[in-house]
């Protein structure tokens, strides 16, 4: 397969174990994979350079925003795709991106990529499976990823002209349910910490229905009830992860009042 004016950019750190599978699915038609790792100490970045990828230092760690943006910044091609460690792109989104580029540029200025969940033991994904579509395909020149520290989103200018691709990209976010505790716990902290900074105001109350809510949105309006014990145990977990984000939210609020009752 001939490479296309495309650079494909990433952010790791510890991705040794499925990092390969994710760069062995764009290597053969990227013309410039950018990694850009934030202190990794396994073989992270040995992988990354087997793909001939370049590997670019960035710590400590800004958050998810900035640091896709310092990678963005990287890359020579005004055509880029993001994609992070943990996903891998399907023979059929490759296709179709080479296609974009046969007769010259694509005509939209961003696309966006469904990007379907895995979950641990899954072969192919499943019937109904949760999926969001970003925009991770586009020109720098008219999009760039926003700074903040835990929404990744690309923002295009106005008036640019954003299409669907059919091609899937398959998401394998979960290692095991230890893993995801500590990636939710971790996760949960930097969000309540971003509402603080927002100056974000949330009722009290709130905190005693999230719990509830939130498993119902998970449990049912994300079908993890069509996918055994691990869509229940999912459903759970992120039920929790969205309680705890507003417990600490609440905690990080206490602490500024009674900081500042303390200065007057």
């Amino acid at each position: 397969m001939s490479q296309i004016p495309v650079s494909v950019f990433l952010i790791t750190k510890n991705e040794a174990d499925r990092l390969g599978r994710s760069l062995e699915a764009v290597a053969g038609f990227a013309d410039e994979i950018i990694v850009v790792d934030s202190g990794s100490d396994d073989r992270t970045c040995e992988i990354a350079g087997s793909f001939g990828a370049k590997v670019i230092q960035n710590v400590p760690f800004p958050g998810y925003g900035e640091q896709k943006r310092f990678a963005e910044k990287q890359c020579r091609n005004d055509w880029v795709l993001n994609i992070d460690a943990d996903e891998v792109v399907s023979d059929q989104l490759k296709d179709q991106i080479v296609r974009l580029f046969f007769d010259g540029a694509p005509v939209a200025d961003g696309y966006r990529v469904k990007i379907i969940e895995m979950l641990p033991g899954e072969v192919k994904p499943a019937l109904f499976a949760y999926s969001l579509d970003p925009v991770r395909l586009y020109r720098r020149s008219r999009g760039t990823y926003n700074n903040s520290t835990v929404h990744d989103r690309v923002d295009m200018v106005n008036g640019a002209l954003i299409n669907s691709l059919n091609g899937k990209m398959l998401h394998y976010s979960i290692r095991s349910i230890e893993e995801f505790i500590r990636k939710l716990n971790n996760y949960s902290s930097m969000q309540a910490q971003n509402l603080v900074d927002r100056n974000i105001k949330i009722s009290n109350f709130r905190i005693i229905f999230e719990f509830i809510i939130a498993f119902l949105k998970a449990y049912f309006g994300r079908r993890y009830f069509l996918r055994g014990i691990f869509g229940y145990l999912i459903a759970i977990n992120y039920a929790h992860y969205r309680t705890m984000r507003l417990g600490k939210y609440f905690e990080k609020s206490k602490m500024l009042d009674n900081h500042s009752l303390k200065i007057s």
